[in-house]
């Protein structure tokens, strides 16, 4: 049987796909008929790790972003016709963590891709303007109200300003946790992607 959905977790600074895996193997029970894809993003940190994005200086230069947008795009695009998912936008779903969360949102925010749902763990919303086209993907914002390393006050502003652009937006700040994906934090975002996967 063929999946009906594609999930494509984007992993956090200095990570790897691979610490995503466990994961996307508990989701697999409550999601059974989708397929989960967990990439390595496409640069290198000096400790074996990957980025989306370089981070030395400043952090959230716009111009970092715009500049990792190429190979954030070239490596969704690997990834969607690997998978078999061309032109079926609205079959997939984003998860991002920290920086893999900031571009899951850049990607939705500036219209170049329209997913069916994106989730972002512990992330914000990179300084772009955001564009209304992609404004029928949901959203859920998961973050943890201790993180010391994004503050959730983040996922709060990302949160309005989606809502300003018409976007379906759920926030959840989950109180005790750091920077990190929560049980409870992962429980909510399967049972969002069901909804709005289904």
């Amino acid at each position: 049987m063929s999946a009906s959905y594609l999930i494509v977790f984007l992993h956090g600074i200095g990570a790897s796909g691979q610490q995503l895996a466990p994961l996307a193997s508990s989701w697999s029970a409550r999601l059974p008929t989708a397929v989960f894809a967990t990439p390595d993003a496409p640069y290198r940190n000096g400790y074996g790790g990957h980025l989306w994005f370089k981070v030395d200086g400043m952090q959230l230069d716009p111009g970092r972003i715009r500049e990792a947008r190429e190979g954030f795009d070239r490596k969704i695009r690997d990834v969607i016709t690997q998978e078999g998912f061309e032109n079926r936008l609205h079959d997939i779903a984003f998860v991002g963590v920290s920086q893999g969360a900031i571009m899951v949102l850049d990607g939705v925010a500036s219209g170049r891709w329209s997913v069916g749902a994106v989730v972002a763990f512990s992330g914000l919303m990179p300084p772009t303007s955001i564009l209304p086209e992609s404004n029928r993907t949901p959203v859920l914002l998961v973050h943890g109200a201790d993180d010391r390393t994004i503050p959730s006050v983040a996922s709060t502003m990302a949160a309005g300003q989606l809502r300003a652009a018409g976007f379906s937006v759920e926030l959840e700040i989950e109180p005790g946790v750091g920077h990190t994906i929560s049980m409870s934090g992962a429980d909510t975002a399967a049972r969002f992607l069901q909804n709005a996967l289904s």
